[in-house]
């Protein structure tokens, strides 16, 4: 055994030799500081659902209207940075895919996963236009743009919106804590009076909401769908 490996196996040896105590099933954590942060968050996820129950029919609206909408032939486009990315994505997957039952998948885009598209423009026009000259490109009168952001301030997210206004789209917001920006420059707006962390967990479960809504409408209008052929085409 040479020196360099015998170093390697005391390296090694040192990296997996646990430095906390173990925690046991049912034990009590041994750091009241983490336990203490771990237990605020969790607090906070209360007040962001109260916030969304208080919204509860808009989010059921959403839902009625985005089916009736993209059962015409319009499409969703979606867009967020950085987590809000990952929720709108969740949102245009559950719409292409399924959500609970089987139906037929509907036109659904995430301008935020469109790598190639999201650099180049970045790089040729700035990453504050990286949304909006993708609506111009996608987006048709009858169309819905849903923009996410905790923040609600978010300078390629106001374009989007601004956008979209002018092709008669429909803009709709999720954000933090109202008024904001974006929520004022959208149609409607669902604000979470949470902080950042939670309101942007309270993002999804009001997406799990409106695509509640939107199966229910979509079964109630086509009782007799047939999977996988869509109810309309895009002109």
């Amino acid at each position: 055994m040479t020196a360099e490996w015998s170093l390697r196996e005391a390296d090694l040896r040192t990296l997996t030799t646990p430095t906390l105590p173990a925690v046991l099933p049912g034990a009590r954590f041994t750091d009241p500081a983490s336990a203490d942060v771990v237990r605020a968050h969790l607090d906070n996820v209360v007040p962001a659902l109260e916030s969304l129950r208080g919204q509860s029919g808009r989010l059921a609206a959403w839902g009625v209207e985005l089916a009736q909408r993209l059962l015409r032939g319009h499409r969703l486009l979606a867009a967020g940075n950085g987590g809000s990315a990952a929720e709108a994505q969740h949102l245009t997957a559950e719409l292409v895919g399924r959500f609970d039952g089987e139906r037929v998948p509907f036109s659904a885009i995430s301008l935020h996963a469109e790598s190639s598209a999201v650099t180049a423009i970045a790089n040729d026009y700035g990453y504050d236009d990286v949304f909006a000259r993708q609506v111009r490109a996608h987006g048709r009168s009858g169309d819905v743009l849903m923009l996410l952001s905790t923040s609600g301030k978010s300078p390629n997210l106001l374009r989007a919106a601004e956008a979209a206004g002018r092709l008669n789209m429909a803009t709709w917001a999720m954000t933090g804590p109202g008024p904001n920006p974006l929520a004022l420059a959208c149609d409607e707006a669902v604000m979470i009076d949470a902080p950042n962390a939670n309101a942007q967990e309270g993002h999804l479960i009001a997406l799990h909401a409106v695509c509640r809504a939107f199966d229910l409408e979509v079964h109630r209008r086509t009782p007799h769908a047939v999977p996988g052929k869509p109810g309309g085409g895009r002109p």
